[in-house]
């Protein structure tokens, strides 16, 4: 059985949408509920700069339809800050900040790295052992927040239901075998990053799901996507969410992962100064003809 295709864009609320991608007069505060039923999936920003509160994660998910999906950033703080030392409270307090309000519209986790760390086999390798795979392992590291939480803490998971997470790596040390074998172990995914300037863009899969972020091409955050270009990754994604992997794919590890039934397969568009982001995504979903009608909220 295939997988599912998630096509959306990362983050909701920019002014150059409005009057293009938003309806002109469309209040601010309804800018998710229309992006939510554009696209099946976004990705949640603003948990990456600070901590975020349970009453703005459960507002997020009233205001979405029933199947929507959202990612979430990991907290910069453990990645940028910290660069993964001594991150048990900051993990903590990041799974107690209110992920749990989002239900089942709870999706991947992002962790995304800066361009100037390294790869560093033990720290990683440390941080992926602590990552929780279900959100009932999540709870109970989230039980360990610190003072900063006090009074506004989330750490009732409800249902137990399973953890996806991805990396974002910008330093040419991990373009090795050793990171790929890594991250296969711990069933987290590489994230396919396109982007112009020299981050890794390779495409192993080391995960039974794949998460792309589609940055721009030729000018980051800016350019669009051409139609030569967007073909490529609509066939791309049709062979992992048949659990192959494209022939032609740029590769770090020679070795390919295990073909699969399926793969679930994330994919955001990032090009947002300049309004490309909701266009390249729909024209993405055309192309593979995904159609997507939710209901109600």
């Amino acid at each position: 059985m295939a997988g599912k295709v998630l096509i959306g864009v990362s983050g909701w609320r920019y002014p150059p949408w409005r009057g293009h991608f938003y309806p002109k007069g469309l209040a601010q505060w309804r800018e998710l509920e229309h992006a939510s039923r554009v696209f099946p999936s976004l990705e949640l920003n603003g948990s990456f700069y600070s901590l975020q509160r349970p009453s703005s994660y459960a507002m997020w998910a009233q205001h979405t339809p029933p199947g929507f999906v959202f990612a979430i950033k990991g907290s910069r703080y453990i990645t940028h800050m910290l660069k993964l030392r001594n991150v048990d409270a900051a993990l903590a307090n990041f799974l107690a900040s209110g992920l749990f309000e989002l239900g089942d519209k709870l999706g991947p986790i992002l962790w995304q790295f800066p361009p100037m760390m390294r790869f560093h086999p033990e720290l990683f390798e440390a941080f992926f052992q602590m990552l929780p795979g279900t959100t009932h392992e999540a709870a109970r590291i989230a039980g360990r927040y610190d003072q900063r939480l006090e009074g506004r803490a989330c750490v009732e998971p409800g249902r137990n239901r399973r953890m996806r997470h991805a990396v974002e790596v910008r330093h040419e040390s991990f373009v090795t075998p050793d990171f790929i074998q890594l991250l296969r172990k711990y069933r987290i995914a590489w994230v396919v990053a396109d982007t112009p300037r020299p981050w890794p863009l390779y495409e192993d899969v080391t995960a039974d799901f794949v998460y792309m972020r589609l940055h721009g091409s030729t000018e980051l955050y800016h350019s669009s996507y051409t139609q030569e270009e967007l073909e490529r990754w609509a066939r791309f994604i049709d062979a992992w969410r048949q659990g192959r992997e494209p022939p032609d794919a740029r590769l770090i590890c020679p070795t390919r992962a295990r073909a699969r039934a399926g793969r679930d397969v994330y994919c955001y568009f990032d090009n947002t100064d300049k309004r490309h982001a909701p266009v390249n995504a729909r024209e993405l979903m055309r192309m593979l003809d995904l159609a997507y009608a939710p209901g109600p909220a």
